[in-house]
């Protein structure tokens, strides 16, 4: 009888606290969980837990702060299922104050790939070994924003950082993270440029002091607008495909970065929400924007991948497309204007923190 009365007591504090953990973690994020809070709970050893907890509270952080800048808007927060498997979270604010419109998405999301996304992943020297019936079992994760500010001092900002993994015909699992955070200005601040830079340069510097130079050089790299010969901004970081040195440590490091989002980016908001600006200069960012569009529907993999991907919501992946952007024929800005200032530096990448 002592025995079971205290088992029955054990078990009640165990509920207890689970009531406490899971009124805690619905407190923290801006939506239930698309693998459930006890789900989570079960497999909070496994990286796919920690990593899907890592990115709603990323979500979370960012809409947060976001919102304390635009008090008089909202984040419209939209759950979504996905019949193949998963699902995500959407969280957009349009037409703010400071904003014109911000969106931060969390898709968890699992099943077959495509033909489309294996010939892709394979374009990329992925070495993928499908099953008899050709099918290749997948789960991802990530978070992913992008956010245009309604003046024209105020940069656009991108991050994402995702995971991956693939099981092989043997059983095999191939697994890797990929992300990133760029901005995207549309006249050029170095004081800001000089900012952005270090507090990454800062979250690289943690785990290996190579990593910056290298994930910066792919920054500029990547976002480049082929047919225009000029990148989409003034970069930051970039990774994808990484696999090493090993789950654990690459996960501490994409942590990190995700972390830094928020120091590297809303202090440059606070600086300039408020600066005038002129009809000419809203202009500009509406052709910039234009740019922006171009790259997003042409070169980016991540938009192309979900637009292949059985399911998927096409809302949440065109999220990052701004709200208004503008095509002018044969547009060019004066010579020694500050719009040709910012040209130059989209055309010649710069090193920001030396």
């Amino acid at each position: 009888g002592l025995a079971l009365g205290l088992w029955r007591r054990h078990t009640a504090l165990a509920a207890s606290r689970e009531d406490e953990e899971d009124k805690e973690l619905r407190q923290r994020f801006m939506a239930p969980p698309v693998s459930g809070l006890r789900e989570l709970r079960r497999r909070r050893r496994e990286l796919r837990s920690r990593m899907e907890l890592l990115v709603m509270e990323t979500q979370a952080e960012v809409c947060r702060a976001l919102a304390a800048l635009d008090p008089g808007a909202s984040f419209s927060v939209d759950s979504w299922e996905r019949k193949e498997g998963g699902g995500g979270i959407s969280c957009v604010l349009q037409d703010g104050e400071v904003f014109e419109k911000a969106g931060v998405n969390v898709s968890v999301v699992s099943g077959l790939l495509s033909e489309e996304a294996a010939r892709q992943m394979r374009s990329r020297g992925k070495s993928l070994k499908a099953k008899d019936d050709g099918k290749l079992p997948f789960c991802a994760m990530g978070v992913s924003s992008v956010i245009h500010p309604k003046n024209p001092h105020v940069p656009t900002m991108h991050f994402n950082y995702r995971y991956f993994e693939i099981e092989e015909a043997d059983g095999t699992k191939q697994w890797w993270f990929g992300g990133g955070t760029d901005l995207t200005p549309t006249y050029l601040n170095e004081e800001d440029a000089v900012h952005f830079h270090k507090t990454l340069k800062e979250a690289c510097d943690k785990h290996d002091l190579k990593l910056y130079p290298k994930y910066k050089k792919w920054c500029d790299d990547y976002f480049y607008i082929k047919h225009r010969g000029e990148r989409r901004g003034i970069g930051g970081i970039f990774f994808d495909d990484v696999d090493s040195p090993s789950k654990e440590e690459v996960f501490q490091f994409v942590k990190s970065c995700a972390k830094a989002v928020v120091p590297c980016y809303i202090p440059i908001v606070k600086k300039h929400c408020h600066d005038s600006f002129t009809p000419e200069e809203k202009l500009w960012q509406q052709l910039r924007r234009g740019r922006y569009v171009e790259f997003n529907l042409v070169y980016d993999r991540g938009t192309k991948f979900g637009l292949l991907t059985p399911g998927s919501r096409i809302e949440s992946i065109l999220m990052s497309l701004p709200l208004t952007a503008r095509w002018e024929y044969m547009h060019t800005p004066p010579e020694s204007s500050k719009e040709a200032e910012i040209l130059e530096v989209l055309r010649n990448p710069k090193d920001w923190v030396h």
